[in-house]
């Protein structure tokens, strides 16, 4: 029995993997480099770097490309990652997708412009349009990025549409972290030969049964196995009882990363799992847990993990 979901250009179960910072902000790559490998070993089919729980938009130009090459010349597989690559300019975006392009990714995550709010479907196409002419490559991949409740500006089925006749190829996919199973389950629907991947965990399950592809969510930066586990077996009716448990627990750890401000819960999380304090650290305007807090969570961590040993 095949799994239908592998046949979209862009599938499985991708880490938003979050990122290590030093006492002086800038990004701790061996560490990074560590978390990625680890996120494979346990179930990841590849890494979504430097989004939203990558804190992407706290970091120069200059440090995302640096990410992606260490990682890269770590051991990573290109083929295994799917960077984000956009500002809210368009000189920047090419900058940082001519790059992820020559270090040979998989493709490239792709925000709207975000400052401007209320923008048309035709604003948002040009913006879209003049990325893919100036970068110019045939090599070009996009998976947009549809985050509404954090850019405010969102994707619409007819935008996506428009671009994907425009640019046949091109735009292979969707991150939907809007948060609505219906908005992933319509752009599944529109469009065959594309990736819809949720934005967050408890919808992977669903959407796959709606024809989505996967997902490209934060949870997995520490659950991949439980997500693997449903990716790999959703569709086999004789595995249903081992995807709902797996879908229990992923939603357990999920609430859990959500019981303060997400990202720097991830995190704290994050410096139990590694053993490494420095995961603790965010950019502001974040703000790291309180240590009460982070001893909340790493309770209940224990917990979560007991249970799953029993």
């Amino acid at each position: 029995m095949t799994n239908p979901a592998t046949a979209f250009p862009v599938s499985g179960v991708f880490s938003a993997a979050a990122t290590p910072i030093l006492e002086d902000g800038s990004p701790d790559h061996a560490s990074f480099a560590a978390h990625c490998k680890a996120l494979i070993a346990e179930g990841c089919h590849g890494v979504a770097l430097l989004g939203t729980t990558g804190e992407a938009n706290s970091f120069s130009l200059n440090q995302r490309q640096q990410l992606l090459e260490r990682v890269i010349s770590a051991g990573l597989d290109p083929q295994q990652l799917l960077p984000g690559t956009s500002q809210t300019n368009i000189a920047d975006s090419v900058t940082l997708v001519k790059h992820a392009i020559d270090a040979g990714v998989k493709a490239c995550v792709v925000l709207p412009p975000f400052y401007y709010k209320g923008v048309s479907d035709e604003g948002l196409f040009r913006f879209y349009a003049q990325l893919v002419e100036r970068v110019g490559s045939d090599d070009l991949r996009i998976i947009l990025y549809h985050i509404p409740p954090i850019a405010q500006v969102g994707l619409s089925i007819e935008l996506v549409g428009r671009l994907r006749e425009a640019f046949p190829g091109v735009f292979v996919g969707i991150k939907d972290s809007s948060g609505k199973l219906e908005s992933m389950q319509a752009y599944a629907a529109a469009f065959k030969d594309f990736s819809v991947l949720a934005g967050a965990d408890p919808f992977m399950l669903p959407l796959l049964r709606a024809g989505g592809a996967g997902c490209i969510t934060s949870s997995s930066n520490l659950i991949g196995k439980h997500l693997r586990v449903v990716f790999d077996n959703w569709f086999d009716p004789a595995r249903s009882e081992a995807v709902e448990a797996a879908q229990a627990r992923i939603n357990a750890w999920r609430d859990l990363s959500n019981a303060y401000v997400q990202l720097p819960t991830v995190k704290a999380m994050l410096a139990r799992r590694r053993g490494n304090d420095g995961w603790l650290r965010v950019c502001p305007p974040l703000v790291e847990l309180s240590a009460a807090e982070a001893e909340t969570v790493w309770a209940r961590m224990a917990e979560l993990e007991a249970q799953e040993n029993v």
